[in-house]
């Protein structure tokens, strides 16, 4: 999740909310890695259950049923050179979420192994710990605007 996570970073998972509440489009997420639920990874939600995802040249457009016409989402918090330069669509089924790293083109994400199940997502990350230099509380939601 380079640039906004990086390995070796001590991260504190909130493990409840997502039991009271659905994550959200840009939530950061923590969760168990499909090929392998042994391992667990760190991505930002892009497309939500029912959102048809359109990618092309580093725009992304969500389409469902309160945006028939779809929108671009709003990546200003990623570098130039982070954006993502494929192209594909992909629908979302009623439990699916589509999950992107915040360097698009070096991240293993949903582009390389699909969309993530419900059942899979952890949590999110509250507090980052460590390395000192980058305490912060609900690390991730900062770049968001």
């Amino acid at each position: 999740m380079d640039p906004t996570f990086a390995s070796g970073q001590f991260l504190i998972v909130d493990r409840l909310s997502y039991r009271f509440e659905e994550p959200k489009r840009n939530d950061v997420i923590v969760f168990k890695y499909p090929n392998n639920p042994s391992v667990y990874y760190i991505k930002r939600i892009i497309g939500l259950p029912g959102d048809t995802v359109n990618v092309g040249d580093g725009i992304i457009t969500i389409t469902n049923q309160a945006n028939p016409n779809g929108f671009v989402l709003d990546q200003s918090y990623l570098a130039q050179n982070h954006l993502a330069r494929d192209t594909f669509e992909v629908e979302l089924k009623s439990s699916e979420y589509f999950v992107m790293g915040d360097n698009r083109n070096q991240s293993s994400d949903s582009r390389i192994w699909g969309a993530l199940d419900r059942k899979l997502i952890v949590g999110r990350p509250v507090i980052r710990l460590l390395p000192v230099p980058v305490i912060s509380l609900w690390p991730g939601e900062d770049k968001i605007q």
